[in-house]
């Protein structure tokens, strides 16, 4: 059945997989897509929404490069909402409520269009090496499939195990069965395995509940998009959400309950999501809380099944049914399924390239919750990397390496290389030290000519960025260049109690203050006719108006960025021995040889490798 190598073969058809199989097989490369389940392709396991903080930026990335998920978000969005916009736009954040099954449906369509893309439906049970080089898998029904490539996307179900109180059972989630031999094969190769934890919330029937007792949540009044291509379109219509809270009365209740708890009587080893905790966690770290948010989602557009989110658990299905019983607008609720917590096994990070190929196998790559990340965005970016590397390798091209002053994809990939995790890894803007250059407006500039360079964004994509990059930048020159009479500027600045000029001055000055947004320079006549006559967009506003505000801001930063890459540049030889290096610290030699950075910048970026540590390396590198 299967005569043909494959270039790369995917194991996992979730968000990483998804991707992964996505981009080789738009690269060009020969490639299959192998999952337990087709029915389930891009199954939203936990909550029905893409993006939010930072999350959001990484979606914009993946299309920017000229990924799927973007634009399968926008084509089964339910809501749009950009978040933190009190902020500076170095946070706001684009977030949808996704119509979960439109959400699955949509990337197997995508998928079945894509050339080059095979799928079989059977669990991987074994990888095939031969000496230090992936060559192929073999399934539970004893197929051999051979392949230049693997990637390895297998989510929660490697080792799966649910636990409901006191019950547990074997699985990947809820229904479908777990995901065995494959840790055993990676072990025996001599790599490091641990296990890790995360849950999802009860859903409920949205029948039962009274929203009338609720705060609506509704999205933006205007709302916008991800994809940076004009085939999808903002929502004209949305769903809307609602918020509860629970109580001290539901507090004491969820206590009842706790020598039950698979989180407190020992049954539960593995650490899970820190910013993501169940709601037993959430009432037991922080007791002096009497109540939490609950956000209630629809799950699709008709669809009555609801997502409670902020009510994650793992206690016995009746406590959890009493408990929520007490919170407002919940009475008479009726369960479609409880909540449950999920174990599964990891592989610790530290074990990767930057291209996500495994250190120890050639030509195996690893993407997803396998490497110790949570959340759908954290895959998918995964996926796309190392599906991208993968057809890079097999066609014997450079790799694709993004760095952290270019992307929250590289953030995310050099922090789980360099630093590890022994927790759930999930991405916040805090983590980018360079997020006033990674904003979400400008991931196309970032992102979308590296996209194009290595052939997976297409010439539709960049002539629009170049496009949007021309006339806001030409935009910017015209604020730098023209000046406005004090006359015709003061009655603005005195309606936003901006103080007064006494003479004509430059527009970029003016509109560099706080206060003053696009809406209040669009007043002035020359500005109002330069729109018009260049028909500007509302990303090309938006991109003028950051560019004006935060200049000083940008340029600091790339500044800082560039003093890094010289650090980058510093190549570190491959299996380098730091022992002797005898100036070197016994820690930084000891975590120097086990994570072997490619690169001086990545080694400054090793817990426990000092400053002193590195210069330690740079005089060495220098000779």
């Amino acid at each position: 059945m299967f005569q043909t190598e494959y270039d790369v073969i995917v194991v996992g058809g979730g968000h990483a997989g998804s991707e992964a199989a996505a981009a080789a097989a738009n690269l060009g490369s020969k490639t299959l897509l192998i999952t337990m389940n087709l029915q389930n392709i891009a199954q939203m396991s936990c909550n029905p929404a893409m993006g939010g903080i930072a999350k959001g930026q990484i979606v914009r990335e993946i299309d920017a490069l000229g990924g799927y998920s973007g634009i399968v978000s926008d084509t089964s969005a339910i809501q749009f909402k950009m978040l933190n916009k009190s902020k500076g736009p170095a946070m706001w954040s684009p977030r949808v409520q996704s119509d979960r099954m439109r959400f699955a449906e949509d990337w197997r369509l995508m998928l079945e269009k894509t050339k080059n893309l095979d799928f079989y439906q059977e669990m991987v049970s074994s990888i095939i090496t031969e000496g230090s080089k992936i060559v192929g898998v073999k399934t539970s029904l004893g197929l051999e499939v051979r392949g230049k490539s693997v990637v390895l996307t297998n989510g929660t179900f490697l080792n799966g195990l649910i636990h409901i109180g006191e019950k547990q059972f074997g699985g990947g989630r809820a229904g479908e069965r777990a995901a065995t031999g494959i840790t055993k094969d990676l072990v025996e190769l001599g790599f490091d395995s641990g296990r890790m934890k995360t849950g999802t919330p009860p859903r409920v029937d949205g029948r039962s509940l009274d929203f009338s007792k609720m705060l609506i949540q509704p999205g933006d009044v205007d709302p916008q998009k991800f994809s940076y291509l004009d085939r999808t379109k903002p929502l004209t219509k949305q769903r809307a959400c609602h918020m509860s809270y629970t109580s001290e009365k539901v507090h004491n209740l969820l206590r009842e309950g706790f020598d039950r708890s698979p989180m407190f009587n020992g049954s539960i080893k593995s650490i899970g999501p820190r910013y993501c905790p169940s709601i037993e966690d959430k009432i037991n770290r922080f007791a002096d809380k009497d109540r939490h948010q609950l956000f209630v989602e629809p799950e699709g557009w008709n669809t009555v099944e609801y997502y409670i989110n902020g009510f994650s658990t793992s206690l016995p299905e009746d406590v959890q049914f009493r408990a929520l019983q007490q919170c407002d607008g919940f009475e008479n609720v009726k369960f479609f399924r409880p909540g449950y917590a999920i174990e599964y096994d990891y592989f610790p990070p530290t074990q990767l390239q930057h291209t996500l190929e495994t250190k120890l196998v050639e030509g195996l790559y690893f993407a997803g919750q396998i490497n110790g990340t949570t959340g759908y965005e954290e895959a998918a970016s995964q996926g796309l990397m190392a599906g991208i590397n993968a057809h890079l390798k097999v066609h014997e091209k450079d790799p694709f390496i993004l760095k952290r002053n270019e992307a929250y994809i590289g953030v995310l990939i050099d922090d789980l290389i360099t630093k590890g995790t022994e927790e759930p890894y999930r991405m916040f803007t805090s983590r980018a030290e360079y997020r006033t250059l990674l904003r979400q407006d400008n991931a196309d500039f970032r992102l979308t000519p590296k996209g194009y360079e290595i052939g997976l964004a297409s010439e539709e994509r960049l002539r629009k960025m170049e496009k949007k990059e021309q006339n806001s930048s030409g935009f910017v020159q015209f604020f730098k260049d023209t000046s406005v009479s004090h006359t015709e500027v003061n009655p603005i600045l005195e309606a936003k109690e901006s103080a007064t000029v006494d003479q004509s001055d430059k527009m970029f000055k003016l509109f560099s203050r706080p206060e003053i947004i696009m809406e209040d320079m669009r007043k002035i006549e020359s500005v109002s006719a330069y729109i018009e006559d260049h028909n500007l967009s509302f990303e090309e506003l938006e991109q003028t108006e950051i560019q004006v505000k935060y200049a000083g801001y940008i340029e600091k930063e790339k500044n800082n960025a560039d003093k890094l890459n010289r650090l980058e540049g510093i190549k570190i030889p491959r299996n380098f021995d730091y022992s002797k290096l005898k100036s070197l610290s016994h820690e930084a030699k000891e975590k120097l040889n086990a994570v072997q950075p490619a690169t001086v910048s990545q080694a400054s970026r090793i817990s426990g490798v000092s400053p002193n540590d590195i210069s330690v390396m740079l005089v060495y590198m220098g000779r």
